[in-house]
């Protein structure tokens, strides 16, 4: 190529836009003038728009008679000597280089702000205030609905919404100009454009508009094509007068998403032809951004189903204990984690409460979470003492591979002996929180976490009196880069005290608005990981609503569990439950005391409900069939599932355990939960 002469340049050649050669002109008064385009501004263009003839924020392309001016006395044309060339509209060698550089500062400051952006809205509006007012005056963007997700098949026919509008306003102080140009019908305003922009429209396969975005390039709105294109995106009847409209397509990385229009005023200077690659330049890195922004928001969505699906839909409310709970990702853009906690209704009325941390906060971390709450919940329902089962999610943990280390905390709470089991594995201490404001810190025998394998752990039984609260938490909550796990925890404790103290005296804080307080103790930016929280209120149930017995396994038993339940029935004012539960009790204890060879147990707990159970060391668990005509068995578990409503069946260490329950009205002598 010979020197000084112009190469031109393709804007979908990637060597193009990785050196963009298209600044946008910005004169005043005939010089060329730098400015960024990309001062924060806010949405609505309305009051924070500068004067256009007081500000140069707004950058001017050259005024058109001066152009006109400059074009008839260029050297080189006949009958037009160099000599009579006006100095005040000569371009020198310097100028071209400047403007060179302008635009190509415009475009790098543009496609920065562009690229900001990590969503969709955020793309979209990186576009719009990169262009406008530097570049246009108003902008529309359309694109697909829906928008297609890496290599699915977009969606036929092409169906285009209106994602964004953005321009100045339609006056401006100062701006008797643009009053004069419009007043004067020298061209229509571009700007109601935007005023009858369609929402939402349908590409016709073989329209103008298809055809414009089967070209790719933008264009002017000049020629036939391109104005029927405009006019079938936008549906206004009113175009832009000459080179104030561009429509630039929005090509991604594998196909057309979208379509993009520029517009100018009619007191500013027409688009040059070189805009044009500007336009290509802003168009093609939109729709990269796009393309990106779709992708991430496929891939938080995918991140959120997977941690609503590895925690609790919702928490139990199992006899004696309220529960509330709280889960917050490490940041927005790691929304998966490893912690999570739960809560396992076990037999005999009791409750299991458990949170973890699995290191890390990734997809990984989440899967291994997933693996070891599965396998918790699986030995809770066996019944094992809480180093018994922290002792098989060791090994678990180790079988998953190398390095799959996690804490956890793991607590039975039984309702009617108001104790707490408890079994720690390299977890945070919870904190006990008691009615009268006053806290105290859990302190277990820490144990090495999850996953190192050869630990003896070590069970505490504590004790929980009716009214208070056990808070579990993740170090998420505790610790950060500005403060220490302890220091955290005292924060926690006071927070907690802070809390009671504004309840009323006679009366617990609301669990739900407790966990909100809680997490207030982790401010702005000082969150490093995820946190997992689990509040649980003791209600536990009092002797006075608790009958048990311990019956010998034989047939005269029965007799004895009759006697029981009437003499409890009639103690709380049941007796309209007396025939139906003495039948369903008659029939369990019968099945129990023909098979067992240790003594059957009998308990009866009042709540807000009637519940029955019925233990026994024998460890099959009983199956509802159908009985025959002929049967003389098999009808016992038919009339329990008529009669109860719920019942059921659990395994125990020592065998299994039979239960139903009876809803009862409620009565004066009821207690609540």
């Amino acid at each position: 190529m010979p020197p000084g002469a112009a190469r031109r340049i393709d804007p979908h050649d990637h060597r193009s836009r990785a050196l963009p050669r298209t600044p946008v002109p910005t004169w005043t008064d005939g010089h060329p003038l730098v400015t960024d385009p990309t001062p924060p501004q806010p949405a609505a263009r309305t009051a924070d728009a500068p004067p256009r003839a007081e500000n140069s924020a707004i950058p001017r392309a050259r005024p058109e008679h001066a152009t006109e001016a400059q074009e008839s006395v260029r050297p080189g044309r006949p009958g037009t000597p160099a000599a009579q060339e006006p100095p005040a509209v000569r371009e020198p060698a310097a100028g071209g280089k400047a403007r060179e550089s302008e635009r190509l500062s415009f475009v790098g400051a543009a496609t920065r702000r562009i690229a900001r952006g990590i969503d969709l809205d955020e793309t979209v509006l990186g576009l719009c205030r990169a262009t406008v007012p530097t570049f246009s005056d108003a902008i529309l963007v359309y694109l697909r609905d829906p928008l297609p997700v890496g290599d699915e098949q977009p969606v036929n026919p092409m169906v285009l919404r209106l994602r964004r509008t953005d321009r100045i306003p339609e006056s401006l102080p100062g701006g008797g100009a643009l009053a004069a140009v419009n007043g004067a019908g020298l061209g229509a305003p571009a700007l109601p454009l935007l005023t009858a922009a369609a929402s939402r429209l349908e590409v016709r396969a073989n329209g103008p508009l298809a055809e414009v975005m089967r070209g790719v390039r933008p264009v002017f709105a000049l020629s036939d094509v391109p104005r029927s294109a405009l006019r079938e995106l936008t549906g206004s009847a009113h175009l832009p007068e000459g080179q104030r409209a561009i429509l630039a397509p929005l090509r991604g990385r594998r196909r057309v998403i979208g379509a993009t229009v520029f517009l100018r005023r009619p007191d500013r200077a027409a688009f040059e032809h070189d805009d044009l690659q500007v336009a290509a330049q802003l168009a093609t890195h939109s729709a990269l951004g796009v393309d990106k922004a779709v992708l991430y928001g496929r891939e938080a969505s995918i991140a959120d189903e997977l941690q609503r699906t590895m925690l609790p839909d919702d928490l139990p409310q199992p006899t004696g204990v309220r529960l509330a709970s709280r889960y917050l990702p490490a940041a927005q853009s790691a929304r998966v984690g490893g912690d999570w906690y739960d809560a396992i209704p076990l037999p005999g009325s009791r409750v299991a409460l458990v949170v973890g941390d699995v290191m890390g906060h990734s997809t990984t971390s989440a899967a291994i979470m997933g693996q070891l709450r599965t396998t918790v919940q699986t030995l809770a329902g066996l019944d094992l003492p809480p180093q018994e089962v922290l002792h098989h999610l060791d090994e678990q943990a180790q079988r998953l591979g190398q390095d799959r280390m996690a804490t956890c905390l793991y607590a039975v709470y039984d309702p009617v002996a108001h104790k707490i089991t408890a079994a720690n594995a390299g977890h945070p201490p919870p904190v006990l929180l008691h009615p009268d404001s006053s806290t105290d810190l859990v302190l277990l025998p820490p144990n090495a976490p999850i996953g190192v394998g050869g630990v003896d752990f070590e069970a505490v039984e504590l004790d929980a009196p009716a009214g208070s609260t056990l808070v579990l938490y993740t170090d998420g909550l505790v610790e950060s880069r500005t403060r220490d796990v302890w220091t955290g925890v005292e924060q926690l404790r006071e927070k907690l005290t802070e809390t009671v103290r504004l309840t009323r005296p006679d009366a617990a804080p609301p669990l739900e608005p407790l966990c909100d307080e809680v997490l207030d103790i982790v401010g702005p930016g000082d969150r490093d990981d995820d946190i997992a929280l689990l509040a649980a209120r003791f209600v536990g149930i009092a002797p006075d609503n608790v009958s048990f017995r311990r019956l010998d396994p034989k047939a005269e038993s029965v007799r004895e569990a009759r006697k029981l339940v009437r003499e409890s029935l009639q103690r709380w004012h049941l007796e309209e439950l007396l025939d139906s539960v003495e039948l369903l009790v008659s029939e369990v204890v019968t099945n129990a005391v023909r098979y067992a060879e240790r003594p059957v147990t009998l308990r009866l707990l009042r709540t807000d409900v009637l519940r029955c159970e019925v233990g026994d060391d024998v460890p099959q668990l009983p199956r509802l069939r159908q009985a025959g005509p002929a049967d003389e068995g098999g009808r016992g578990l038919y009339l329990v599932q008529r009669l109860a409503r719920n019942w059921g069946a659990t395994r125990l260490s020592t065998g299994k355990l039979v239960w139903f329950e009876v809803a009862m009205s409620a009565g004066p002598d009821q207690p609540r939960p």
